[in-house]
């Protein structure tokens, strides 16, 4: 395994740094480890590489090299590999700059994304939602965006997902789909992912059009938390009200008020992820009851403000 990862990645160093189509045995000849010298196993090897590199989403061309078209060639064309300069400005850097130092991820990924893109320019801003990064997360966008299929084992059960979307919701995160195994639409927390998701070929399936993967969500609040459930009633000024009510749905909505402000009441099973909820909604949104669900936002806000730099 170790010579086959090594070699995926000569191949594609020696495919970006040609200036014309190369062979298979052009390959064969420059590359360590070396492929099969058998002619046979050689190609069904560098078929191989070709294909996981191809999954992995290496652009691998295939072309003709000469006229008559009787030999393939393959190289990587840099302008289809690399990242193109988006051009962002100072005001656009540091804008970026406060996004991903406002909303927190595990790990510096946001940050070294922001070096490739230019460098980190302008002051970061107070944090006001932290988002989880589970092992199995990276698997979920995957799968997604390949529609591979996604085999786990989920509270003891083995589970088949045809894969929608993947939904941060209530300080978790949700992979959302049908469900195979009971022909049925789904939703599983991807912390709760037992092991590393097997997946399957690219393109299993094709999601229904105009899929919603977030409505997956909205009929099973209760599966945001383990805490004992509470009521929460929140108020939601006019420039946010009508997203939040499309989002938790029209039931949630008991109160208008003037100027299109509207209170909404929902069951807070976890109490962190409801925190996270409503700071997202920064000065647009206030906890009006229970006090203790109020206390806790105003201690914490209090916190972090004494705590930022």
């Amino acid at each position: 395994m170790t010579d086959r990862l090594e070699r995926m990645l000569n191949l594609t160093a020696t495919l970006l740094d040609t200036r014309r189509p190369l062979t298979l045995e052009e390959l064969a000849e420059r590359l360590e480890p070396a492929y099969p010298a058998e002619k046979v196993a050689r190609r069904r090897s560098f078929e191989r590489d070709k294909e996981t590199l191809r999954d992995l989403g290496v652009p691998i061309s295939v072309e003709m090299v000469d006229e008559l078209g009787g030999e393939a060639g393959y190289r990587i064309h840099p302008e289809d590999y690399y990242l193109p300069d988006l051009g962002l400005g100072d005001e656009e850097r540091a804008a970026l700059h406060v996004a991903v130092t406002a909303v927190r991820l595990e790990g510096g990924a946001a940050q070294a994304g922001l070096r490739k893109l230019g460098g980190i320019e302008g002051a970061a801003a107070p944090p006001v939602a932290q988002l989880e990064v589970t092992p199995a997360l990276a698997d979920c966008f995957d799968a997604v965006a390949k529609r591979r299929t996604l085999e786990f084992d989920y509270r003891g059960e083995a589970r088949v997902l045809e894969p929608y979307g993947v939904v941060h919701r209530f300080g978790h995160w949700y992979v959302v789909g049908r469900d195979r195994v009971r022909d049925a639409p789904r939703s599983f927390r991807v912390d709760r992912i037992e092991g590393k998701p097997s997946a399957g070929a690219v393109r299993a399936f094709e999601p229904p059009p105009d899929v919603d993967p977030a409505a997956f969500l909205r009929a099973d609040p209760l599966s945001y938390g383990d805490e004992a459930p509470i009521d929460a009633l929140v108020l939601v000024d006019a420039t946010r009200a009508a997203w939040v009510v499309d989002d938790l749905g029209a039931d949630a909505a008991v109160e208008g008020r003037d100027g299109g402000a509207v209170v909404v009441q929902l069951r807070v099973v976890n109490r962190e992820a409801f925190r996270t909820w409503v700071l997202g909604l920064l000065e647009h949104a206030e906890v009006l009851a229970p006090p203790e669900l109020r206390t806790d936002i105003v201690a914490w806000l209090e916190a972090v403000s004494g705590g930022a730099t």
